[in-house]
């Protein structure tokens, strides 16, 4: 479960310019809202290189149904080569638990 949870985090982190474009936002307005210098925010947008209190005001900036359904799409990406179980092996699984 902590694997799962680094990997999402990473996944989000890979994802935080894509997913202000896809906010619909304004740079100028997320950098308004974040207190921090257009320049910057640029820079570090380009370079992808957020501290986690930064990501965690832009997420409270940009949060929207298309943010959370575009970064839901890149997480579902991520795990599909993941082993999964068939309906029936898990309804074994659980039965076995009894």
């Amino acid at each position: 479960m902590l694997a799962e949870i680094a990997s999402n985090y990473k996944t989000l982190l890979q994802n935080i310019p894509a997913l202000i474009d896809v906010s619909g936002y304004k740079n100028d307005y997320i950098c308004r809202k974040i207190e921090m210098k257009p320049a910057t925010f640029s820079a570090r947008k380009h370079k992808n290189n957020w501290s986690v209190e930064e990501v965690i005001k832009i997420l409270s900036v940009i949060q929207n149904e298309d943010v959370e359904d575009f970064l839901l799409l890149q997480l579902m990406k991520e795990t599909k080569n993941d082993e999964t179980i068939s309906a029936d092996e898990f309804r074994k699984e659980i039965a076995s638990w009894k």
